[in-house]
Order: C-alpha cells, then structure tokens, then sequence
C-alpha cells in the first residue's frame, strides 16, 4: 500500500513526502520529476513545446505506472486530479492524503517559483491560484481519504499526522 500526497502546489507535498519516506522506510517518488527525467526536459519546457494536454497524458502514464507499484510515497503534481483515472488508479493503490493551504499561504510559499508555468492567462499570482485553487477544491476533496490543514504546522507535523492516520488503519 502507497502514500499519495494530494495538493496545490506549495502545500508542502514534497518536502512531507521525503520525510515520510525516511521515517517508514518508504521510496519517495515526485510525479514531477519522474517526467521531467522520462521527457528529458523541465514542465515549463514540455508545455511550450508540446501544451499542457500532452503534459497530462505524461501524468497520467505515471500515475498507472506508480499505481502499480507498492511501499512507495507519491508526490503528485497539483493537477494530478484534473483526470478522474489518475485518481482512480492512485485510489486503488495507496491511501491519498490532501495537504491543504490558504490562498495567501499557498502564495507566499510558491510566488517566484519557475518550475511551472502559468494556468490562467492575465491574472496576478494570487488571482491565479485562488481561481484554480476554487475550481480544484471540489476534485482534491472527493479524492482524498483524509485532509491536513498545512498552514500552521511544520512539515514535520504534517508527517506526524499522516503516520498517526496511516497507523491507526493498521499500516
């Protein structure tokens, strides 16, 4: 049984899942950079050349390649759960954990990042993630099996509370 962290990004869903990983000796594999390596080439790259629909045809094939693996904790890209049959592979797989955050705490962790480039186009920052955390919101929710609020704690506490959780199911 997998690990799935689930989440906008800056929620903390790589630097929890590494931890997790080391404390149960668990494989930690980021979603992102495991097609980054397979493409050859950074996100913001792949969607200039190819478009983001190409970009979650690479997802999805990862996610069905992960969903068969097992002990593993999945770092899932943020738009993971734009395609139902990613969750559902991921859902069969593992026990999915939504780290959540506030718009302004999201922003704050993420604004100047260049790993991604922009969803919407002609909005500021915070415009941006508030929209797609808006419409995401309703996916991630009836994805997860369980949610942690990140805004106040440390990733630290989040992995607490995620093997507390994976625990108390007899993991």
């Amino acid at each position: 049984m997998n690990i799935v962290l689930i989440g906008y990004r800056g929620v903390g869903k790589s630097e929890v899942g590494q931890i997790l990983a080391r404390r149960l000796g668990m494989e930690y594999v980021g979603m992102d950079s495991a097609i980054v390596a397979r493409a050859g080439m950074p996100i913001p790259e792949i969607v200039a050349q190819h478009g983001w629909p190409y970009f979650r045809d690479l997802e999805s094939q990862e996610a069905r390649e992960l969903a068969l693996r097992d002990n593993i904790v999945i770092d899932t890209g943020g738009g993971v759960i734009e395609r139902p049959e990613n969750i559902e592979v991921l859902q069969k797989a593992g026990c999915i954990f939504w780290l959540r955050a506030q718009v302004t705490t999201i922003v704050g962790r993420i604004q100047g990042g260049t790993e991604r480039p922009a969803l919407t186009a002609g909005k500021t920052f915070t415009e941006e993630v508030a929209e797609v955390l808006e419409r995401r919101t309703p996916l991630y929710a009836g994805a997860a099996h369980h949610a942690i609020e990140t805004d106040a704690l440390t990733p630290d506490e989040v992995a607490e509370r995620i093997i507390s959780l994976w625990q108390s199911q007899g993991r």
